[in-house]
Order: C-alpha cells, then structure tokens, then sequence
C-alpha cells in the first residue's frame, strides 16, 4: 500500500508542475500601411485558440493569450476582400482557403511568412522561429518579452524581399505603378518547381543531401535569421524561457546578427495537416521533471521516516 501512495504522490506532484508552465501571451502588432488579416493554426494534439483569424487594422494590436505547451504558427493574409455576390472572402496571399475571416483549422497557402512556436517544450523551453521554407508575403519580427533563460534572441524578416524577388518565384497581381502588375509575394523554391531536391524529400530528406540552394540563399542572404529552406536549424531556431512574444508585421527596427549555429537546434512546430517540420521532442521536459519529482518523492520519505523515529 505504501508503494501505492508513493506513485500517487508522485504522479500528483508531476501534473502540478505541470500546471506550473507559463500560460504566455502573443501581442500581433500591424505596423503596415495597410489592413492585414492575422491567421493562426494550433499545432497537432493542441487545443486550438479562440480565434483562428481576424481584421488587424493598420498601427493596431490584439494580444492572444495561450496555453502552457501550446504550438502552432501564425501570419498575415493580405490583399483580402469578400465577394459582393457569393460572399466568400479570400486573399491574394497566404489564404486559409475557409472562405471566411477565421481559418478554422485550416493552413496558409504559400508563399507565407510564418511565425511557428512550441512553448515549453524540451526541457521547458519555448522554441521560436520566423520560416520562409514555404516563401514570403510580408515583413515579421519575433522579440521575445520578460523571458527567464535561454537565447531569448529577436529573430524574423524585416527586409521587403517582394520587390527583388526573383521573377520565377514572384505572385503577382495588379497595382503596379506603371498599372501593371507588381509582385506581392516570393515563392521558395519547393512551391515553384515542385523537385524533390529544392523540397528536401525522397532521398533529399535529409541534411546531408539536400542543401542551400541559389534560391534559398537569396532568402538567407536577404534575412539571415529566418529559416530558408528545411534543413536551415542552425542559424534559424531560438529558445527562451517563460517569455510572452510580440510578432510585428511591416517592422521598422533592425535584428541583431547571425547567430552561433552551437547552440540547441530542435524543429518548430508539428502542424499535422501542413507540410512542415516535426516539433520538439518533449521527453527532456519530462525526464527533467521526472526527476525533480523523484527528489522530491525522497525528501517526503526521508521526513516520514524522521518522524517517526522522533515520534
């Protein structure tokens, strides 16, 4: 019986650690000239966030609040409107494809600039990276807010990389000074041409075979903290603990330089319905609480064991 109430007691104390984690919080910040509309996709086995999309006025922010372990990515459709005579709404760039302003479980179509989170995940830290993998539709900065330990590092895509985009990768639609058309967003690679060798898959799945290409080098060249193409962890994955995030779209202010590729370099997050990368493993996490609970578990014991022999 004893051994039963030493495993409750254990399995207790690792559930109220983990009502412990950080319940953080995401600030969206449009400093863009014109109305964008956020689209944020929870991750697979998390609980998806009462809002799935939305209006975000120019110089306006929402904040959202988020779950402990929660995962998922966020960007901004642009170029939206809603049809007067079906009244489906629907977006130039980075469209949800819901028909509607909330995205509903459903993912942005490329080119996008994601923001992708795993919050207390291995080891209890957040993991956070602005990806270009799927290409790029608007500036986003990440800068992470009152966190704890970790790298704790501003990363994202503050250059405008839709003017210079290469003409093969461009999407293009009317506007354009000369009332031509102008290019408002960038494909990578992988959704131009659709090739195993720029889409890192079938014997390209692994970094040893599939490597920067002319054009991911041009995203990495042009934004060097961003993910580029699959395989770019190194210089593209951030950490931090306890943090809440403000992810600026159309940001002004500049980021600080390449990072040490030294440091951990786990993937973002695991969309299941997208094609991404996978998240995080979450066994350190549990291993060290495993621990901590063990230790504790021996403390109680020992006390036990002292008041009775005083007793």
């Amino acid at each position: 019986m004893a051994s039963v109430d030493v495993i409750f007691f254990s399995f207790s104390l690792f559930f109220y650690f983990l009502s412990l984690s950080h319940s953080a919080t995401i600030t969206l910040q449009n400093n863009c000239t014109r109305t964008i509309w956020p689209g944020i996709l929870s991750g697979a086995g998390t609980a998806p966030l009462p809002t799935t999309g939305f209006s975000l006025l120019p110089t306006a922010a929402s904040v959202l609040s988020v779950p402990p372990s929660w995962s998922g990515r966020i960007w901004a459709r642009t170029y939206c409107s809603t049809d007067p005579s079906s009244g489906r709404f629907s977006c130039s760039t980075a469209d949800c494809g819901s028909g509607a302003v909330a995205c509903g479980g459903a993912c942005a179509a490329p080119p996008a600039t994601l923001a992708e989170f795993t919050l207390n995940g291995g080891g209890g830290f957040d993991f956070y990276d602005v990806s270009l993998v799927d290409g790029y539709n608007i500036a986003m900065q990440i800068v992470p807010v009152g966190g704890k330990s970790g790298n704790c590092t501003a990363t994202g895509c503050i250059a405008d990389l839709n003017g210079d985009c290469p003409p093969e990768l461009q999407v293009a639609r009317g506007g354009g000074e000369d009332g031509g058309k102008r290019s408002v967003a960038c494909k990578s690679a992988c959704v131009a041409f659709g090739t195993a060798e720029y889409c890192c898959s079938g014997t390209f799945a692994n970094p040893n075979t599939c490597k920067p290409s002319n054009y991911s080098k041009f995203f990495k060249n042009n934004c060097p903290l961003a993910y580029s193409y699959a395989f770019d962890d190194g210089t593209s994955t951030f950490t931090c603990v306890s943090a809440n995030y403000v992810i600026t779209f159309c940001p002004s202010s500049s980021l600080p330089s390449l990072k040490a590729s030294g440091e951990p370099q786990p993937q973002a997050a695991d969309i299941s319905s997208c094609r991404r990368r996978t998240a995080p493993p979450s066994f350190g996490i549990f291993s060290a609480v495993w621990v901590a609970v063990w230790r504790l578990r021996h403390m109680f014991l020992h006390a036990k064991i002292t008041e009775y022999l005083n007793g």
